[in-house]
């Protein structure tokens, strides 16, 4: 078995495990590769589209944007990086991350572009990198309860405080 087998076998990620951290369900978690992929795909065009003026601000927010579409591609599509070898080893990394941090990392790359230089430009090119961070931070909210729980919940806490307005009340008398 050749070296870079062995990279590759070590850098494959485990579905099972990640999967299982997190709660996301498997749309959800397509959802937010596709969110990513797509927001690179904006982030890039929009970053080019930037650079070609002679204002200095907007050519860095415009290099910054494509930075911005690499590490999306790198993160959430590292198919379509094959041509750098540590890409699969990046993406591992990255699914290992919690959701909270990844959509902290990525609203925060795209919120920089649009306060070096405000044009629409750079928020239309930021916004949907910025939804993909938002989709992330949804996911770590977890899931949404269901009213049976909550009204058993709700229950168990008026006995709670029915059994201490009692028991104040015995000591009293």
């Amino acid at each position: 078995m050749s070296s870079q087998d062995e990279q590759f076998q070590a850098a494959a990620p485990d579905p099972a495990a990640s999967s299982a951290d997190d709660g996301m369900t498997w749309w959800y978690r397509w959802l937010c590769r596709i969110a990513g992929v797509i927001g690179g795909m904006s982030c890039a065009f929009a970053g080019l589209w930037n650079c070609v003026t002679i204002n200095p601000l907007n050519i860095a927010a415009g290099v910054w944007m494509m930075l911005n579409a690499f590490v999306l591609f790198l993160c959430e599509a590292p198919f379509c990086c094959q041509f750098i070898e540590f890409a699969n080893a990046v993406s591992v990394r990255a699914d290992k991350l919690r959701p909270w941090q990844k959509a902290a990392f990525y609203c925060g790359m795209a919120v920089f572009p649009v306060m070096l230089s405000l044009t629409l430009t750079t928020l239309f090119g930021n916004a949907i990198a910025f939804a993909t961070g938002v989709l992330y931070g949804l996911s770590a909210l977890g899931k949404k309860g269901d009213a049976i729980s909550y009204a058993r919940i709700h229950q168990q806490q008026k006995q709670m405080d029915e059994e201490k307005l009692t028991g104040a009340l015995e000591g009293q008398a």
